[in-house]
Parts: C-alpha cells; sequence; structure tokens
C-alpha cells in the first residue's frame, strides 16, 4: 500500500472515531442531566444491559455512568477500521494505476491505456484515466507524424542532393558545359533553399509564432491573386470567375494570408482542365467572420484522403502534395480560421476559408 492510502485510511478512521466518541459522549451528558433532573436512575429502555460476572448482576460504574460493553465498543473500532480501509483502497487505486502509466509514458511508451481498467467507476477518477488514454493517443500521433516528416523531408531533400552530385561529376567530367552544369546546380540550391524555408514557416507557424498582423482590405489583397491567376489562366483556357464582397477588412499577415489563398487557387488551376472554370466566392457569415470558397472542375479528392492531404508530402493521384496545403492550414488557424475541402457532385473540389473580418463602414 501507497503513502496515499495510509493517509487516507488513517484520516478517514480518525474521523470516524471522533464522530463515534462525540456522538457517545453527547448521549452520556444527556443521561447525566436526566438523572440529575429526575434524582433516578433513567428507565430501562435507556439502560445499557447489565454485566454478569460469576452469576452475579455487577454493580453500575460509579456516579451513574454507564459505559458500552466492550464487544460493542470493539465492533464500532473494526467497523470503522474496515470503512476507512476500504475508502483509502478506493481512492488509491487508480491513482497508483496512473502513477504507473505516466511512468511508462515518461520512458517512451504511450501504448499503455488505463482507460478500461478502471472499470465501471464513473466519477473524476475515471474521468482523468481516459483523459490520460486520449492524452497518449494524441501524442502517439504526433511522434508518429513527426518521424514521418523527418522520413519525407529526407527523402525530399535526397532527391536534389543526388542530382547536385550528379551534376558536379558531370562538370568534371565535361568542362565545356560547364555553364549548363552551373545553371542546374543554381536550380538545385534553389528548391533546397525553398524547401528548407517551407519547414521553417511551417514549424513557426505550429509553434504559435507568426509575423505581425495589421488590418487589410480582403478585397484588394484577393483581387491581386484573381488578376495573377486569370493571366496565367488564359494559356489554357481556363475561366476565373471572382465573387466578393467589397467592404470586407481583415487583420492578418498580408504576406501569409497571400501565399495561403495562392497556393489554393494555384492547386485549383493546375488540376482544372482545359476550357475549365475555377470560381472564388468571398461572402460573410454570422459572427464577424468570412468564408472564402474555392471550386475547381479537375479529379477531384477521393472521400478518404480529404484529411490526409493536409499533412506534409502526402501525395495523390489528384490534389495535395509536398507541404504547400500543410502551410495553408496553418497560415488560416493562425488566423483563428478553419480550412477543409469537399468534394463536388459534379467534379472537382471545394476548398472552404474562415477567417475573422472587420466590417468597413466607408
Amino acid at each position: 500500500m501507497g503513502r496515499l492510502f495510509w493517509k487516507f485510511f488513517l484520516f478517514v478512521w480518525l474521523a470516524q472515531l471522533a464522530g463515534a466518541l462525540g456522538t457517545g459522549l453527547i448521549f452520556w451528558f444527556d443521561r447525566e442531566r436526566f438523572e440529575a433532573h429526575i434524582g433516578a436512575p433513567p428507565p430501562p429502555e435507556f439502560r445499557p444491559p447489565p454485566l454478569h460476572v460469576d452469576g452475579h448482576r455487577s454493580p453500575p460504574p460509579p456516579n451513574g455512568m454507564r459505559l458500552p460493553p466492550l464487544p460493542v465498543l470493539l465492533g464500532g473500532l473494526l467497523g470503522s477500521l474496515l470503512c476507512a480501509a476500504g475508502l483509502a483502497w478506493y481512492v488509491a487505486k487508480p491513482i497508483r494505476q496512473l502513477r504507473g502509466a505516466f511512468v511508462a509514458a515518461a520512458e517512451g511508451n504511450l501504448d499503455v491505456r488505463i482507460g478500461e481498467s478502471m472499470g465501471k467507476r464513473r466519477d473524476e477518477l475515471s474521468d482523468l484515466g481516459h483523459d490520460f488514454d486520449r492524452m497518449s493517443s494524441h501524442l502517439c500521433a504526433l511522434m508518429d507524424g513527426q518521424r514521418r516528416l523527418l522520413h519525407d523531408v529526407s527523402h525530399e531533400l535526397r532527391s536534389p542532393l543526388a542530382r547536385l552530385h550528379a551534376a558536379i561529376g558531370l562538370a568534371r567530367q565535361q568542362p565545356a558545359r560547364l555553364e549548363d552544369t552551373l545553371q542546374r546546380i543554381e536550380r538545385e540550391g534553389e528548391r533546397m533553399n525553398r524547401l528548407v524555408g517551407e519547414l521553417l514557416t511551417l514549424s513557426r507557424l505550429e509553434a504559435g509564432v507568426g509575423a505581425p498582423l495589421e488590418l487589410l482590405d480582403l478585397d484588394e489583397l484577393i483581387g491581386d491573386l484573381v488578376e495573377d491567376a486569370r493571366f496565367e489562366a488564359a494559356s489554357r483556357r481556363v475561366t476565373v470567375n471572382y465573387e466578393n464582397h467589397p467592404n470586407f477588412q481583415v487583420r492578418a499577415n498580408g504576406e501569409l494570408l497571400h501565399r495561403a489563398v495562392e497556393n489554393v487557387l494555384r492547386n485549383a488551376l493546375r488540376f482544372s482542365p482545359l476550357g475549365g472554370v475555377v470560381t472564388l466566392v468571398v461572402a460573410s457569415l454570422h459572427g464577424n467572420r468570412c468564408r472564402m470558397t474555392i471550386e475547381d472542375q479537375g479529379p477531384g479528392v477521393p472521400a478518404d484522403e480529404l484529411e490526409k492531404i493536409f499533412a506534409p508530402f502526402y501525395t495523390t493521384k489528384a490534389e495535395g502534395m509536398g507541404i504547400g496545403l500543410a502551410i495553408c492550414r496553418s497560415i488560416i488557424e493562425f488566423h483563428q480560421g478553419r480550412l477543409w475541402v469537399e468534394a463536388r457532385r459534379e467534379g472537382g473540389s471545394v476548398f472552404r476559408f474562415t477567417v475573422p473580418i472587420e466590417e468597413n463602414d466607408d
């Protein structure tokens, strides 16, 4: 038994013992006052059973005091001991289980679950056990995600590094093509630098460390993106429709928000078929929030991958590859918003953003 068990046991037992003694003293004083008032002992129903010693009735205690018989005292003491032990065990057992689970988690074993071992009890300790199970599951998922991210980053960096080594070897073997080789090395270096920058951005956003915020005109910010998207889409005869609310202002970091919307919009253009349509709609919601919707007519995202595409380096045959969408979601969540994707019935995808706004009264 642990220290907590004995503390509960001692405190509960002393409380029961003090209560029993206090109750006994109250009855004793009441009896004394009764005898003093009438000048005679209490009626038989208030008298304790007489004690017999060698067949003779024992005399009552002096001054009219009549103590309970020894078996009654021992029985009360034993009952209080059992009650105190039972209550102490009931409280200390789940705490010992929790302590063992925390020790296992501290040693790196996140597979320990204690919710089922709590049995059918429904109290705060049982809730704490289930909360521990949820915490362990969440930590396990985070650690798996970090390991997967490290593996994917290593894989992504290995390819440009391999091409860099190949370009260096080619430059040594064919000095006449040195200029082409240097351009190749420069491109691969830029890819690695961009990837490292994206990883740093994602790390800062997930840690809650972002850039300063300012009040921006949402229509102006998105309008510039739409103009660039229309210029890019013209070569593929893709139409970009834009429906907006002109009085929306948002307190945000312009560079980050621009990057999030641009990434999703460029994905929509990239996966749209020739002659397709991409639609961007900005509408108001209740509670000083707005919703941006970007629809495309591409191949769409399978239903079982609608959440997976926001994981870093997750790749599908349709949309969502690299680290771009993971950064987009982190940016929107940094601005107290939400980003998700839905499948269109007619084919294609619908990306939705929600962000807080401040309406412009001008």
